[in-house]
């Protein structure tokens, strides 16, 4: 009937012992069962969430251990599911007067806590339990995804490393663990750390997989490549893995294998949209723009909501020349997701192409408020305002762009150019050697922006001094 397996049972017989309750509630009969065969029925139900069931055999148990902690320890998670919060707070506290060194009692109000965002009080509680705990590596977890929740990572830290000390074996802390380090910013010392852990558990799959995901945030993406590859060698049907060394090629411009690692994925686990969402990247990528929208399309079916795969469509319509159709995608994405700075560049892009001067700056306008961190929306929303004959306004964002990116020459290029054409040479002349200076190479882009600019004498000539300092 299920995986489940009690501490004190064997899966046959707790097996029976779930028939056997089962056939009593449908018989309204009234049969004995131990505390312990009880105390598993009810984790297996509330595991399971099937509340009614545990709800009776919480009745049930209580009935016959009217004075058993551990099965008030269970209702108390039962009502603390049933959002009962002060109840089941009032009940731990009824039991700690009669049984305080039970390890359960202070994991159980912890978890309350940590539900209604009360981490001091949570991790205060997971911290009394440690010492009554059997599997202090359990509660060790306990409190670094407390301090996790908290944005507390190297804390998180301490406390897992602990978790992984007391038990070798426990994955969650594993995996928690490369959250961890991501988020303190260690990948080299995640990479040492799952190194180390594997040499001494080579078949650990998830070791594994976590030195993958080091690995890739370092950019080294071949070696991402090969852990993932000894993870899924030994856990076949290891669909996260397939997944992230799909990301990996993809990374690496190897499209065509990507798509079929994340087709992988579809062997052991249901389709999902993002899954579909990055095949769709990967076609889009290889300019097969049909391809692309037949999986863009899945991924919408498959989640509405998916924002990205909406604005995916749209950039593949405006490559098909399709840009009436493509907007109506651009919108969809933006209604779903309205602060997305990159949905407002690619809806600005298309409207500039449609001639819709005015709502394309409105656009350029609102990723520029949203904080977009590149400096190319600045050049972008110059050359609309440009093209539209606002001179000032072109001149005005130009400006704005150079103070927000005093050291980025391709602004000083633009503005260099934007003067000269109003006729202010000296101006002109000024932006330029401040470009140059910046990067030399980068001025090719100004006499492509402005090719008359090759026949002028005064302009060469200080494009070519720099060059002799090069």
């Amino acid at each position: 009937m299920s995986e489940f397996e009690g501490d004190g049972l064997s899966n046959e017989d707790f097996e029976k012992s779930l028939k056997r309750f089962e056939d009593m509630i449908s018989a309204g009969a009234h049969y004995f069962f131990d505390a312990d065969e009880l105390e598993e029925i009810i984790d297996y139900y509330m595991q399971w969430f099937n509340l009614e069931l545990a709800k009776k055999a919480l009745d049930f148990a209580l009935e016959q251990y009217p004075y058993s902690s551990a099965i008030k320890i269970k209702l108390a998670q039962y009502l603390s599911s049933q959002h009962k919060t002060r109840e089941a707070l009032d009940l731990l506290n009824e039991i700690e007067e009669v049984e305080s060194t039970n390890s359960e009692l202070y994991m159980t109000r912890g978890y309350i806590y940590s539900q209604t965002g009360l981490s001091e009080q949570a991790i205060e509680n997971y911290k009394k339990a440690l010492p009554l705990s059997e599997f202090k590596d359990e509660v060790y977890v306990a409190i670094g995804i407390e301090f996790l929740n908290t944005e507390k990572a190297n804390d998180a830290l301490y406390y897992l490393k602990k978790a992984i000390k007391f038990n070798s074996k426990n994955d969650v802390a594993l995996n928690e663990l490369s959250l961890c380090f991501e988020m303190t910013g260690r990948s080299e010392e995640a990479i040492t750390f799952y190194e180390t852990y594997i040499e001494e558990h080579p078949y650990n799959h998830f070791a594994w997989f976590n030195l993958g995901i080091s690995y890739n945030r370092l950019s080294l993406f071949e070696k991402a490549i090969d852990a993932y590859d000894y993870a899924i060698a030994i856990k076949e049907d290891f669909s996260s893995a397939y997944f992230n060394k799909a990301n990996s090629l993809a990374q690496l411009d190897r499209y065509v294998d990507a798509i079929e690692v994340y087709k992988e994925t579809f062997k052991h686990e249901e389709p999902d949209a993002s899954t579909y969402y990055y095949i769709g990247e990967c076609y889009e990528n290889l300019t097969q723009y049909e391809d692309a929208l037949v999986n863009y399309n899945r991924a919408i079916k498959l989640d509405p909501a998916y924002a990205d795969a909406w604005l995916g469509v749209g950039i593949v319509l405006d490559y098909q020349n399709r840009m009436t159709e493509s907007i109506h995608y651009i919108k969809k994405a933006l209604e779903i997701n309205p602060n997305m700075a990159e949905y407002w560049y690619v809806f600005g892009e298309v409207q500039h192409k449609l001639g819709f001067l005015e709502e394309a700056a409105a656009a350029y306008q609102r990723v520029i408020e949203i904080g977009y961190d590149d400096f190319d929306i600045y050049i972008d929303y110059a050359k609309l305002l440009y093209d539209g004959g606002y001179y000032k306004d072109c001149e005005k964002i130009l400006a704005e762009g150079m103070l927000k990116f005093t050291e980025t020459p391709e602004l000083y290029y633009r503005m260099s150019g934007l003067q000269m054409e109003l006729g202010r040479k000296k101006e002109g002349m000024t932006f330029l050697e401040h470009a140059l200076e910046l990067d030399y190479n980068k001025h090719t882009e100004l006499l492509e922006y402005l090719p008359v600019l090759e026949h002028d004498p005064l302009v060469m000539e200080l494009i070519h001094s720099f060059k002799n300092k090069e």
